[in-house]
């Protein structure tokens, strides 16, 4: 024990580092599945379509008459498709085996933010500071789990972060241009990434102008436009023969959309945050957060921007505020701790805060477990993956009488591209009969999943009607988190997958 004090005394880095690559590891092997429709559907399903020859969702322009950008950058998906294409040259052909490769990539890069976090709060606090943030960065509940998936909104955060190191750490050099300006590149890539990340970087420019650095700032923003032009407008202009095609098309989807998904007060994030930090740690952050807002402008500014553009945006979902979560530990770790080390109050009762973070750590440690074993979205991913035994599948169907639409089926597991029709409990849905009303009978779906097992025989009865010689295949259950978030919240959209077979066209069943 006296010695593993004392290498923490001597080497906090290589500590922190190892705890956060440890918990990755296995986050690697066992988070399996993804976490939201876009780290899946957006950036894994529709490279993989490419790399087979196909063009799902259109992405790309067909040559057709009406091509239109999807409003997605193409730098991610483009990245994606790059690896997917060598696993393909490697003979990788197992999903599972595609998606640890991925998860293994992703839970190294973020070892990133990991290693400069520290780095950025020993350069603008002291080490003691820099030490609890590495601990809180490597391990905080959900970000091992987090890493591993394939989202915009966390991929996109060592270069936020490597892009604020190089500012920080440069920002008294003699001769800084060459330094802003390669953080400015850095942190184009982020925007190429995640659009929203231009408030971030608009936010560092305000702080650099207030502190009269405008040299320093005008080098950044060359840096950060050759970045753009490199990563956004050419290949635009290349796709769809202008400029920033993906990024308009995206502005305006959202814009015209903002009511059309989930909405929320102004202060919703902020709950969030608070809920996700632990109280009463939350409380502490946030207070410090806000505290140290001038003396550490550089930082807090971006990070203060980037979040009030959020809660003011009508469309709030969780995941868009992912990218600030370190800066929000960074400035809260260092503004709570300054002020709790110069107050007469909690001078007192260092017993108090004590408890409350060793509460924080109790609650932390047992969802860290929770989520870095957490194989999510099981049911739809093992259902694809049990259905790839078998080959030729032309069509599927997807009921949910309980829900307005049918979760996707990420046929990505199943290796192949065939139709997938929903029926489900909302008028945006025709009929099953409807569905199927000038379908031939090998044009019907050669399964039906059924979402839930509730009322199952009499819904299976009514698409009997149609599919007469509909047989029982398999059930698939839903993972032990996905379980609790489902009840917690029917959004979430985590039920037991039932799975029936149309003998007439598929008349023995296969066992993978």
């Amino acid at each position: 024990m006296k010695y593993i004090q004392k290498y923490w005394t001597q080497n906090p880095l290589m500590v922190i580092m190892f705890l956060a690559a440890f918990v990755r590891l296995i986050a690697v092997f066992f988070a399996k599945g993804f976490g939201m429709h876009d780290d899946h559907f957006l950036v894994v399903e529709i490279p993989q379509s490419w790399v087979d020859g196909l063009n799902i969702d259109n992405w790309l322009p067909s040559g057709k008459p009406g091509d239109v950008p999807s409003g997605h950058s193409l730098l991610y998906p483009g990245f994606q498709f790059a690896l997917l294409s060598i696993m393909k040259y490697l003979h990788i052909s197992d999903p599972q085996i595609k998606m640890c490769i991925l998860r293994f990539i992703y839970g190294c890069f973020s070892l990133i933010a990991v290693f400069y976090g520290y780095k950025i709060t020993e350069k603008i606090s002291n080490i003691n500071n820099a030490k609890s943030v590495g601990l809180f960065l490597a391990l905080f509940w959900m970000m091992p789990w987090l890493s591993v998936r394939n989202l915009v909104e966390i991929i996109c955060i060592p270069f936020l972060i490597y892009g604020v190191w190089i500012i920080v750490s440069r920002y008294e050099d003699p001769k800084p241009s060459k330094w802003f300006f390669l953080a400015g590149l850095i942190l184009g890539v982020a925007f190429s990434l995640r659009f929203q990340t231009v408030f971030f970087v608009g936010g560092i420019g305000l702080a650099l102008l207030y502190q009269k650095k405008w040299k320093e700032m005008l080098v950044l923003a060359f840096g950060y436009l050759i970045s753009i032009v490199l990563t956004q407008c050419i290949p635009d202009m290349f796709l769809w023969g202008y400029p920033f095609a993906e990024f308009r098309q995206y502005v305006e989807y959202n814009i015209d959309n903002r009511y059309n998904y989930l909405t929320g007060s102004f202060f919703m994030y902020f709950g969030y945050l608070l809920g996700i930090f632990v109280f009463p740690m939350g409380l502490y952050w946030f207070f410090g957060f806000f505290r140290n807002w001038k003396k550490q402008l550089l930082l807090f500014l971006p990070t203060f921007i980037f979040l009030l553009f959020h809660s003011l945006f009508a469309n709030k979902q969780e995941r868009f505020i992912f990218s600030i979560i370190p800066f929000l530990i960074m400035l809260g770790v260092i503004g709570w701790n300054d002020f709790m080390y110069g107050s007469a109050y909690w001078t007192r009762h260092t017993k108090l805060y004590k408890r409350s973070l060793t509460f924080f750590w109790v609650v932390n440690t047992i969802l860290l477990i929770a989520f870095t074993f957490n194989f999510s979205k099981k049911a739809r991913v093992e259902s694809m993956t049990y259905l790839s035994a078998y080959p030729n599948i032309h069509n599927i169907l997807l009921a949910d009488a309980f829900h307005n639409d049918a979760k996707m089926a990420p046929r990505f597991y199943l290796g192949q591209w065939p139709t997938v029709r929903m029926y489900a409990n909302s008028p945006h849905f025709s009929p099953i009969a409807k569905v199927y009303k000038d379908a031939s009978p090998k044009d019907y779906p050669d399964f039906v999943l059924f979402f839930d097992e509730a009322k199952i025989e009499q819904r299976v009865d009514s698409v009997k009607k149609i599919v007469p010689n509909l047989v029982y295949e398999t059930t698939i259950e839903p993972g032990f988190m996905d379980k609790i978030l489902y009840r917690m919240n029917k959004y979430n959209g985590n039920q037991t997958i039932v799975i029936y077979r149309n003998a007439d066209l598929i008349p023995v069943k296969k066992v993978k």
